[in-house]
């Protein structure tokens, strides 16, 4: 190749590889100065993030009406609870989320523990009942689960039933329940035992219930419907799964809910709740998410939609609940169920967990 032709080679070949270096430049920076997750002048960042352990059929509804509402755009990362909790820890001060929307106060309890949750501000701390917020304010529940024992009606009446959780470790019950260990409101009501009774009374229990072949299920859903068709006569669940069951095929389907009366860990009721980050670069909308979930709209989604319990006054509950009063639930500071660590661990040391 003639030298003069070399020369106009290698020129065309740095042209084109410093206009790509440019547009690389250009992408770069817009990428900072704009788009969803751009940040204004105050250091915000124009997209919420929330970090969601409740699932996207329960939830997701409720967070398009306020994305509706506020004009606020909301990016969701779903999960269990102990998942969504156990990456926060992971990320730590490079976590992208404002808001942790946790099933239980188990996953919220790991997460304050480490320090990462803001402090809430009063004005969303007083709307909620005592029982069902932190007492450090950096979390505030957002509705309230019962635990049950789901029935199959064919085979059972209320009165077959044993008044305490710890009567299925009867002969009687052997490879007759369902129930989910992986799933976070089943560790939540260990968490409960073992606040309640200790590790020794707690560990028996889990023992006992093992050695009598229970049935397992990932979730409480398929519990419920394995109930239904009689694959197994009862289940450990929370108490809105049935609703759900009912409002689609009817009042023909053959299992039922049943509030256990010895005021123990089985008839706990908890929180779904949620906590700002302290990390948040969009703590004024994440304010307002919380604010708008403890709202009369919001409330009113979860007593009629998912079929839970509201935590503010003057919201009606369900009629096809039994109410909040009636149930004999235990005396316990929903704080005391931080320790999700500590029961699996539990869990995995008799090998029920993996």
């Amino acid at each position: 190749m003639p030298r003069r032709n070399w020369w106009e080679a290698i020129i065309r070949v740095n042209r084109l590889y410093f206009s790509a270096l440019a547009l690389a430049l250009v992408g770069i920076l817009s990428s900072a100065c704009g788009g969803a997750d751009a940040q204004g002048a105050d250091g915000s960042s124009s997209r919420l993030v929330v970090y969601s352990g409740r699932s996207e059929s329960l939830v997701g509804p409720i967070i398009e009406r306020f994305q509706e509402a506020t004009g606020i755009e909301v990016g969701v990362k779903y999960g269990s609870t102990s998942e969504i909790a156990a990456t926060l820890l992971e990320e730590g001060d490079n976590s992208p989320a404002d808001v942790f929307f946790a099933q239980d106060p188990g996953g919220l309890g790991v997460v304050d523990k480490a320090a990462m949750l803001e402090q809430l501000p009063e004005e969303i701390l007083k709307q909620a009942p005592e029982w069902a917020k932190s007492p450090h304010g950096s979390w505030v529940g957002i509705s309230g689960r019962a635990r049950v024992m789901v029935y199959n009606t064919d085979r059972l009446t209320e009165k077959d039933l044993p008044e305490s959780i710890e009567g299925l470790t009867a002969e009687e019950w052997r490879g007759r329940v369902g129930w989910a260990p992986t799933n976070g409101s089943f560790q939540a009501m260990v968490t409960a035992m073992r606040v309640m009774w200790g590790e020794e009374r707690t560990a028996s229990w889990l023992k006992a219930m093992q050695a009598n072949d229970p049935k397992v299920y990932p979730k409480n859903t398929p519990i419920v419907a394995a109930t239904e068709s009689g694959e197994v006569d009862v289940g450990l669940v929370n108490h809105y799964y049935l609703y759900r069951f009912l409002k689609e095929s009817g009042e023909d389907f053959a299992a039922r809910n049943y509030h256990l009366v010895s005021r123990g860990p089985g008839s706990l009721v908890m929180v779904a709740g949620a906590g700002i980050l302290q990390t948040s670069s969009n703590k004024a909308a994440a304010e307002k998410f919380i604010k708008y979930m403890l709202s009369n709209d919001a409330q009113q989604y979860f007593a009629d939609k998912t079929f839970e319990y509201p935590v503010i006054e003057g919201v009606a509950t369900n009629k096809l609940l039994t109410p909040l009063g009636d149930i004999k639930r235990p005396t316990i500071d929903m704080a005391d169920l931080d320790d999700l660590r500590g029961t699996q661990a539990l869990l995995r040391d008799l090998g029920i967990l993996n």
